[in-house]
């Protein structure tokens, strides 16, 4: 297997969860219904603290050198990220916190999986790529919701993020190829990379269910 045919089995895989993480109900359920520009903005800050930490940790105890460099990377990016989201809040001063101490807070049942990982393969594959593929689907509907208000300058800060995140998923796939994995290596690559999608995607459809409503009727 190579980092081709290694997202095309992913995204197969899990093809009917990516599509419905990529509706316009995920910020339904994200924002528990509160469908305000502020509520959006404090969901991405949140998601993108909690990638901080995970990346963060991962960076202090990861033994492959090309892959703690990208971890790295990815955790100034993400804490980046989080201080461009927060300062696009409209009271920008009364949600500021350091990205260390908003990483601490409830960070979901994904980055709780991916802090588990303790192998390089799995930490690449889950946190590079798994999450990566929902996250794209994030951006791309806090994207829309600015468009619809409107809001062209926080819509042009979540396309600078998500082809960020892009060249995240990509590095990560060059280190999955790079590594000439063996094919035990490359089928825990993609279990963890599904299982990480399938997470998000429970947990998004609980948080519908809660709402009174039902993922599956969303295409």
């Amino acid at each position: 297997m190579d980092a081709t045919e290694f997202r095309e089995t992913v995204e197969a895989a899990k093809r009917t969860e990516l599509d419905r993480l990529g509706s316009s109900q995920l910020l339904v359920a994200l924002t528990d219904a509160e469908l305000d520009a502020e509520s959006v903005l404090r969901v991405a800050a949140g998601s993108e603290a909690a990638a901080y930490g995970t990346f963060s940790s991962w960076a202090e105890d990861e033994d492959h050198d090309a892959a703690r460099e990208a971890f790295e990377t990815v955790a100034e990016q993400e804490a980046e990220h989080y201080e461009r989201v927060v300062a696009a809040m409209d009271h920008a001063s009364d949600a500021a916190e350091s990205v260390e101490a908003a990483a601490e807070a409830d960070s979901g049942p994904m980055h709780a999986y991916l802090r588990g990982r303790d192998d390089t393969v799995s930490r690449v594959a889950g946190g590079m790529v798994g999450r990566s593929l929902v996250s794209l689907r994030t951006h791309t509907q806090i994207i829309s919701f600015f468009v619809n208000e409107a809001d062209e300058k926080r819509a042009d800060l979540f396309r600078d993020l998500k082809n960020e995140t892009k060249d995240t998923l990509e590095r990560g796939l060059e280190l999955l190829d790079g590594g000439r994995e063996t094919d035990d290596d490359w089928e825990r690559a993609r279990t963890t990379a599904e299982y990480v999608v399938q997470l998000a995607y429970d947990d998004y459809a609980d948080a519908l269910g809660e709402l009174g409503l039902n993922p599956k009727s969303v295409c």
